[in-house]
């Protein structure tokens, strides 16, 4: 499984991004989806995670009411509306594909990892 994230970018603060992650290859609809981020400096933090059918969403405390993880099962894609974005949420931000079907805040859960996509917010 392969894993492209895109939509990246430099936003001025209380901006708007949405960042999108296309699964190909050998490719799970019944797996959840998650993404996580990490800060120069800082280590990887999870961000939100979806589950297999799109029932169940997770968020950190930081990101709730602001950010928004969805999934287009036939597109093999899921997404990451980010509004009201902060300077605290500038970082490299990475989707992954869960090892079961149902949403985890740990990265161990995960088994395949994107490249990763920078977000820049300025103040």
């Amino acid at each position: 499984v392969q894993l492209q994230a895109s939509g990246g970018g430099l936003v001025q603060a209380g901006g708007s991004l949405r960042l999108s992650c296309a699964a190909s290859g050998r490719t799970s609809s019944n797996n959840a989806m998650g993404w996580f981020r990490q800060a120069p400096g800082k280590e990887r933090e999870f961000v939100s995670a979806i589950s297999w059918n799109g029932g169940s969403t997770y968020y950190t405390d930081s990101v709730k009411g602001r950010f928004t993880i969805s999934r287009d099962k036939a597109k093999s894609t899921a997404y990451l509306q980010m509004n009201s974005l902060k300077p605290e949420d500038t970082a490299v931000y990475y989707c992954a594909v869960g090892r079961g079907s149902m949403t985890s805040s740990t990265s161990r859960d995960y088994m395949y990892w994107g490249r990763g996509t920078q977000v820049t917010v300025s103040s």
